[in-house]
């Protein structure tokens, strides 16, 4: 999925030498830019941007299995976003994920991350590229009194330090490399345990070899249909709902 050499990485980020930051050009979402850059820059390139309102970051991976199999990435890079958060979070307040693409803090929503490919890529295809990238909701003082969007949260309200966004970026290279190191080694049972964990429910739900989930009670969700739904995402802001 990772490049095992990348190049240089940008000054001031502590990255694993399988990853190279790229700067995004302004007003160009980082979702688009790392799309558009992943045939050219290939695996292991990072991009990011902190804005006022919210922080982006994306990562290009290159699958070996088809789409209908390598998109289960998703759950690998959500599990190490959420890793990172809870590293550079302050602690005794929980993170969790919600199947298959948003993350919480403290029982508020903090943002989500999603999963691009090929256009036109089929299901039994391998895909040239993968893209997963995620938004957290930085600060919301643009909105005015928080106890008018009691559903989400946001760093500086949850009292992050002012580096986290550089930290959390830093610290999801790094548990992103882990997460696919034991994919190789252990294959699913790896990046579905570390998925469960994360999730409020994890020790009773399971999630099956295409990446569906199984709760204990409920309807089995589908990987591919839930991430042509992006729960976390306000499609008119162009980022996280509030």
């Amino acid at each position: 999925m990772i490049a095992s050499a990348a190049r240089n990485a940008a000054p001031g980020f502590d990255l694993p030498p399988s990853f190279a930051w790229v700067a995004p050009p302004a007003g160009t979402p980082v979702h688009a830019f790392a799309c558009e850059i992943a045939p050219r820059l290939g695996a292991g390139t990072l991009t990011s941007r902190i804005g006022p309102g919210h922080v982006e970051l994306a990562v290009v991976l290159e699958p070996e299995e088809p789409l209908r199999l390598a998109r289960r990435a998703v759950l690998t890079c959500m599990a190490a976003l959420a890793d990172a958060v809870g590293a550079c979070a302050p602690p005794e307040k929980p993170v969790t994920l919600i199947y298959p693409d948003a993350i919480a803090f403290d029982g508020a929503r903090l943002g989500g991350g999603r999963l691009a490919w090929p256009s036109g890529c089929r299901e039994d295809e391998v895909p040239d590229w993968l893209v997963f990238s995620a938004m957290l909701i930085a600060s919301k003082s643009h909105a005015g009194d928080p106890g008018l969007t009691p559903d989400s949260t946001a760093l500086d309200e949850e009292g992050f330090e002012p580096g986290a966004p550089d930290a959390i970026l830093e610290a999801f290279a790094r548990y992103l490399l882990l997460g696919f190191d034991a994919v190789r080694d252990r294959g699913l049972a790896a990046w579905s345990d570390r998925y469960r964990r994360w999730l409020p429910d994890g020790r009773t739900t399971r999630i099956d070899a295409d990446g569906n989930l199984l709760p204990a009670s409920g309807s089995r969700l589908e990987l591919g249909p839930a991430l042509a739904h992006l729960s976390w995402f306000d499609p008119q802001t162009g980022a996280p709902r509030l």
